[in-house]
């Protein structure tokens, strides 16, 4: 396994990216195809991405961080079968080097259901684990997910 960085995905990346996210987010979240991921991606300012490559060059893990609303938030997404083993840890303490501030949406209830029908695991615990303040009092809540937002703040 290896880290990749990159400050914007090629077309197979994207592929990837594209399977990545609609195998392990909930169903409310999939993309119908891979221009939705692409018109998202595209709406992200000053893009920064680190890539878990298996040797085989397939993306088993994605994090990348962006400015929204003067803020730099990020996604995180891992593989199931690589969750638990590192992988994680080892990617936020990448992104903790390079930046001063992190802020997300993470979903913090058991309720959702993945593509492949199996539950969602709430990365709540994770998170809180990696230094971020859960902030519950301040949430997302659209048709497709109820979220709270979660901020580190560096040293």
């Amino acid at each position: 396994m290896r880290f990749i960085k990159t400050r914007k995905p090629g077309v197979k990346q994207k592929e990837q990216l594209f399977k990545l996210w609609n195998n392990e987010y909930p169903k409310g979240l999939n993309y119908n195809d891979i221009s939705e991921l692409d018109e998202y991606l595209q709406k992200l300012e000053d893009q920064n991405h680190i890539l878990l490559v298996t040797n085989n060059n397939e993306i088993k893990g994605w994090y990348a961080d962006f400015i929204r609303d003067g803020e730099r938030w990020f996604l995180a997404i891992l593989d199931s079968e690589f969750q638990g083993k590192g992988y994680g840890n080892q990617i936020l303490q990448m992104a903790k080097k390079t930046n001063r501030e992190l802020s997300g949406w993470i979903i913090d209830s058991e309720n959702y259901i993945r593509a492949n029908d199996k539950p969602y695991r709430s990365p709540v615990a994770f998170y809180r684990k990696q230094g971020f303040q859960v902030l519950e009092d301040i949430k997302l809540q659209t048709e497709k997910i109820n979220a709270i937002k979660i901020r580190w703040d560096g040293p």
